[in-house]
């Protein structure tokens, strides 16, 4: 864990994407929320409040070491990632809510991230254990996190050609240093994690079929349309696991592999209950038309 390449590609891995993020960011994403406030409301109020509340209660029930507990409530605290687009975009969601939600979600996990982590570590972690995402690191935070964000919104904003170019090769570029460190920090812990994947499989597979079904369900009572609950699905059904796996590993933050292993176990579930999930409501969508056609 305290590798050069984990020292110092960590840091610059987040830092990459999250500037990718800002690249494809627009002020304009933030202005979409206006025209469907009830769902954007009921999508934020799910993701900061409910989630977390929701993750600590399967944490308990499935009765989870303290570092994969932790690791659970990283994972909660984390905002939807691209990948919420890319789905909303193929089953039916309402995409620009996806985005403005994305959008908005990754400015308020650079204040609620570390409460969350750091009320999880005081009560899961053993008295007197000490980990590095202290309230005293939130300017951390916002340097590695926000910074890369609001620098790449700049050059959008300034230079959109530019942007335009620079969006696939960072993209790229995270993925390939991200996966270089994630591979490192696996092949130390491989012994182990066929057990990691064994002690939290379930729980990892309970919280996001439960978030899925929140993210769509709750918007719906609500009288939200099918398109826009859909795009909320995604967007709390699929936390950005790459963040999560990038701040538990991380020597600047928490410097733990065992609290990475909820988000890499969920990155690898939520491709399949994410595409089941959108199967699931394409197909409800469509008997719906069908019963009101006459």
């Amino acid at each position: 864990m305290d590798s050069a390449v984990t020292l110092i590609g960590l840091p610059i891995a987040l830092g990459i994407i999250m500037l990718g993020l800002g690249l494809g960011l627009t002020m304009a994403d933030f202005r979409r929320v206006a025209h469907h406030p009830r769902a954007a409301v009921i999508a934020l109020v799910c993701q900061v409040l409910v989630l977390p509340a929701l993750c600590f209660c399967i944490v308990l029930a499935f009765d989870l070491a303290p570092e994969l507990a932790v690791g659970m409530m990283l994972l909660a605290a984390s905002p939807g990632g691209t990948t919420a687009n890319l789905y909303s975009h193929l089953f039916g969601g309402h995409v620009a809510l996806n985005i403005t939600l994305t959008a908005i979600n990754s400015v308020l996990a650079v204040f609620t991230l570390p409460i969350l982590v750091n009320l999880s570590a005081a009560y899961f972690l053993p008295e007197g254990r000490s980990i590095g995402l202290q309230f005293d690191k939130v300017l951390q935070v916002f340097a590695i996190v926000l910074v890369p964000v609001a620098i790449g919104m700049l050059i959008r904003a300034r230079m959109p050609q530019v942007a335009e170019r620079l969006n696939r090769p960072v993209r790229i570029l995270s993925v390939v240093v991200l996966v270089a460190v994630i591979a490192g920090a696996v092949l130390g812990e491989r012994e182990n994690i066929a057990d990691y994947f064994v002690s939290v499989g379930l729980a990892v597979l309970a919280f996001n079929l439960l978030s899925l079904a929140i993210g769509y369900g709750v918007p719906r009572l609500a009288g939200v349309d099918r398109s826009a609950a859909t795009a909320a699905g995604f967007e709390i059904g699929i936390h950005n696991s790459t963040l999560a796996i990038t701040i538990a590993l991380s020597p600047a933050l928490l410097n733990s592999t065992q609290m990475a292993i909820p988000g890499a176990v969920y990155g690898i579930v939520m491709f399949f209950t994410a595409a089941a999930f959108g199967y699931l409501v394409t197909r409800v969508g469509a008997r719906s038309a069908t019963a009101l056609t006459p």
